[in-house]
């Protein structure tokens, strides 16, 4: 695991100064503080921060072939690479014990058909010096993020964009498009990213960079059309046996390894079956909330514990309170753009609190998406009873009222109406309206009066109507898969167990498992409107009902309730009309009554609140180029 960077030529000759990889690697040293490498030739710079995790001693990088004449760095873990390495000995001789160099001896072998056969996690660069010609490769859930930046006659790519941004010349600057999504969403999806000019590379998805220019090709996505008609039976032991499988090739570390545990069906199925496999107790580590009655909502840790128990881990615990946000400067740097979802808070809170004792940590992130753990995901099933009533029920009499409805998420009654009030207002809209209408933030028309534009694009709708899934589980999984799950969830979930240089794995995402589930039938994948049933029952002889059955919370903060009491001074520090109005980007109108809803409880604008709170935050950030401890300075005296 590491941080990678480099450049390359297009227009052609040219040499690359040494100290750009220097700049590169210098910004990125969180990734990777156990090592660094670089490899400089003639139309190419490669550089690389290596976390050290497999094959301690002999994995340097870059690594090469026996004549030199392949290059690689690469970011991630190669599950698999222990079956290659014997299947490739014959025709390849490896130098190191290194899991990355298994790529090199495919691609000698295979070219760019050497993705087809890595299971794993990665984002690399394999530079063909024969050829003059730079791979560029992400993986297929798109678990390890890659930038890309075209600029000056050169091709420039890191982990992370502010690597870029250390280049000379290149700029920061908002990017209007990214901007109109990132107001949708909560983040910015792929191509896009917030500085005009650097965009993502999308998941499963390569680059050719060559004399003839650049090419890009994506080379996997699952086979929604192979549904099999098996017993429920069936299903449940495939599923357990190739979970199972993933987590136990995740463990493979020469460092020391842990789990997150929440306590929901994910992280305990992937606890226990670490445990099965594991020699001595599990390390486990959970997050709470030390405030009030939003915090109790939100709080897991009894359910954590009851796991931790059950299967005898050595357990760890923190505890958090709301002035934990002073973070959110350093924390929006290391993301490189801004986000609403307060997972990216905890997540390098419990990421932080685990370092101390492993260097690598399993999670259950995609549990939800990959086996229907969303509440979204139920709207097919309660709209086939919610239509049976008459239309002009419908929408003279529920439809008004539903707009009347109070709602926020930080109590169960008032998180039910919420949830109502939007299944409600949703109900009329086609699929993709709908689908659309679950995930955003601000709506287009919202975003429209925010930004004085014509109609955005939705890229959801877009993912959604092009999908190739029939069954609407599968096509709302097929949306996210390239959309919310790499570009919020698992995106910052790298970056913020980065951060501290921790390596995170999801063995709910090895590609494997995914092919296996988008075979099942939806209507087992939930039946009779159970989320997760089909996984609940391939997990019920090692989890209690007690956790099978819990009411489900997301891994993030109790934001909505400390927005309205013990952060509203921090609030209006950033989202006020001279902010709003001397930064340029958007209208105040809307902000003031998105404000004004928020704190009545007529809407629960968390996200939208949080959305324009974090923006003003990284571009003072990155724009104004203030510092990170002086924004938090200026955060600590409004508490």
């Amino acid at each position: 695991m590491c941080g990678i960077h480099g450049v390359v030529a297009l227009k052609r000759p040219r040499q690359f100064p040494a100290h750009w990889l220097d700049l590169m690697g210098d910004i990125t040293a969180h990734r990777g503080p156990d090592d660094s490498g670089t490899f400089l030739a003639n139309n190419v710079a490669l550089g690389m921060r290596r976390l050290s995790v497999i094959d301690l001693a002999g994995g340097q990088q870059p690594i090469s072939n026996d004549d030199g004449s392949l290059v690689l760095v690469c970011n991630g873990e190669i599950y698999n690479y222990r079956e290659l390495r014997a299947q490739l000995a014959d025709s390849y001789q490896f130098k190191t014990q290194s899991d990355v160099e298994v790529i090199l001896a495919l691609y000698q072998q295979y070219g760019v058909d050497c993705l087809a056969h890595l299971n794993g996690m990665f984002a690399f660069a394999l530079w063909d010096n024969n050829r003059q010609q730079l791979l560029l490769a992400r993986d297929r859930l798109g678990i390890k993020p890659l930038y890309l930046c075209q600029h000056d006659g050169f091709l420039a790519f890191s982990t992370e964009s502010k690597a870029i941004l250390a280049l000379p010349g290149i700029e920061a600057e908002v990017c209007p498009q990214a901007l109109e999504q990132y107001l949708q969403l909560g983040y910015v999806p792929a191509p896009y990213s917030m500085f005009k000019g650097i965009q993502k590379l999308e998941v499963a998805s390569y680059i050719l960079v060559s004399e003839q220019g650049m090419a890009q090709q994506q080379y996997w996505q699952p086979d929604f059309n192979q549904t099999e008609q098996l017993t429920e039976q069936s299903w449940t032991r495939k599923i357990r046996t190739q979970l199972e499988s993933s987590v136990a090739m995740q463990m493979v570390s020469d460092v020391p390894i842990g789990a997150f545990l929440s306590g929901g069906v994910d992280s305990s199925a992937v606890v226990a079956l670490m445990s099965k496999h594991s020699k001595g107790p599990v390390q486990t580590y959970a997050i709470g909330f030390d405030t009030g009655d939003a915090g109790n909502f939100y709080n897991e840790l009894p359910y954590a514990r009851a796991v931790a128990e059950q299967f005898g881990t050595e357990h760890r615990e923190i505890l958090v309170k709301p002035d934990v946000v002073s973070l959110l400067p350093k924390l929006l740097w290391h993301m490189d753009e801004p986000i609403a979802d307060s997972a990216f808070i905890t997540t390098y809170l419990v990421s932080e609190f685990a370092h101390k004792e492993v260097t690598v940590i399993l999670s259950g992130v995609g549990g939800d998406e990959l086996f229907g753990g969303y509440r979204r995901y139920l709207g097919e099933h309660y709209l086939q009873k919610y239509r049976r009533l008459p239309a002009w029920l419908r929408q003279k009499l529920l439809l008004p009222l539903a707009g009347k409805l109070p709602s926020d998420r930080h109590s169960p009654l008032l998180n039910t109406l919420r949830l109502t009030k939007a299944f409600i207002q949703s109900a009329e809209l086609d699929d993709a309206e709908r689908y659309q209408r679950y995930m955003q933030v601000f709506s287009q028309q919202q975003t429209e009066q925010l930004l004085s534009c014509d109609k955005p694009i939705s890229i959801i709708k877009q993912h959604y109507q092009f999908s190739k899934a029939s069954q609407g589980l599968w096509r709302m999984f097929d949306t996210d898969r390239q959309s919310q799950l790499p570009d919020d969830l698992l995106l910052l979930t790298d970056k913020m167990t980065m951060a501290t240089s921790l390596e995170c794995r999801v063995p709910f995402l090895d590609h494997q498992l995914v092919e296996l589930a988008v075979k099942i039938p939806q209507s087992l994948t939930m039946k009779k409107g159970r989320l997760k049933h089909l996984l609940k029952e391939s997990l019920s002889d090692i989890l209690p009902a007690s956790i099978l059955d819990r009411p489900k919370r997301g891994f993030g903060a109790p934001l909505g309730a400390w927005l309205k009491q013990e952060l509203a001074g921090m609030l209006r520090l950033f989202v006020n009309r001279e902010t709003i109005e001397s930064r340029g980007l958007l209208n105040w109108p809307l902000i003031e009554q998105t404000l004004s809803q928020h704190f009545s409880q007529q809407e629960d604008h968390t996200d939208h609140l949080l959305a324009l709170m974090n923006l003003e935050i990284w571009c003072r950030l990155y724009l104004d180029k203030q510092s990170a401890e002086h924004i938090s300075e200026t955060i600590r005296m409004s508490l």
